[in-house]
């Protein structure tokens, strides 16, 4: 799953594809390089970040869509918390929907993936973007999230989602400490009885700059590529990234050796 912020404040790339031309030019360079799906968002949820009203982030998003969905050869998920975002992107060639609150700010955008049959990722998060990262305490990290994930499953199949359509993600860097983190990543396989294919997320995370002393987040390709690796080999079906070409590889070899 490759990235494409059409935002100006992502913690990464954020202003680098906020035009539709920037975006439409970097969607199709992530196609080439082997993505097989696009998350496409207009709203940062970077630690300390504001909520973006809705209609703005249609405006973002929407344009990018409706140019390049129904010609690339990938599928294209919708990176929101709102169910007007959702239902707009989806109506525009978006067919998997990513929400980090896991349906928590809107509960409309379960009942609306039931409606239209399309996947979404629920994802766990400790708060909300702003204030994730003021000292995020767990008593026992992976089993809070795992019950937390579980939870959601469960509300959004009473709203309607199929439960084959569920998605989950551990939500690595999301009011989490680097610990937290690495305790997720080190019990990954716990989240697999769950029943749901597993969403990861560690690209150029902060967390990989404190183990690596990178602190530029364009300089941790290597400690992604390693996150990237020991997660599917542990369990994840899906891997969502910055640096599309280089990961392929990575999951590619990691696969051959598991047979897969």
């Amino acid at each position: 799953m490759g990235i494409l912020n059409v935002t100006p404040d992502s913690f990464s790339d954020g202003g680098r594809y906020a035009t539709p031309q920037a975006a439409i030019a970097h969607a199709e360079e992530m196609a080439a390089a082997g993505a097989r799906i696009i998350d496409i968002g207009g709203e940062s949820t970077r630690p300390g970040s504001d909520p973006v009203d809705p209609q703005e982030q249609i405006r973002r998003v929407v344009p990018v869509l409706q140019s390049i969905a129904h010609r690339l050869p990938v599928v294209f998920s919708i990176d929101t918390t709102s169910s007007e975002v959702a239902h707009a992107a989806l109506d525009a060639g978006a067919s998997m929907i990513n929400d980090v609150s896991a349906g928590r700010d809107d509960p409309q955008i379960l009942t609306l993936a039931g409606r239209k049959m399309c996947p979404i990722i629920l994802m766990h998060m400790l708060g909300r973007p702003k204030t994730m990262q003021q000292a995020p305490h767990y008593e026992e990290v992976t089993a809070e999230v795992a019950g937390f994930l579980n939870d959601r499953i469960v509300d959004a199949g009473i709203r309607g989602v199929d439960m084959d359509k569920i998605l989950i993600d551990p939500g690595i860097g999301f009011g989490k400490t680097a610990e937290h983190n690495l305790e997720l990543l080190r019990r990954l396989r716990e989240l697999t009885v769950l029943g749901r294919p597993l969403v990861v997320g560690t690209s150029r995370k902060r967390f990989i700059g404190q183990i690596t002393d990178d602190t530029e987040d364009s300089d941790r390709l290597m400690g992604t590529a390693a996150t990237v690796a020991w997660s599917i080999a542990n369990g994840a079906s899906i891997v969502r990234v910055h640096d599309v070409r280089p990961i392929v590889q990575v999951v590619r070899m990691i696969q051959a050796i598991m047979g897969i």
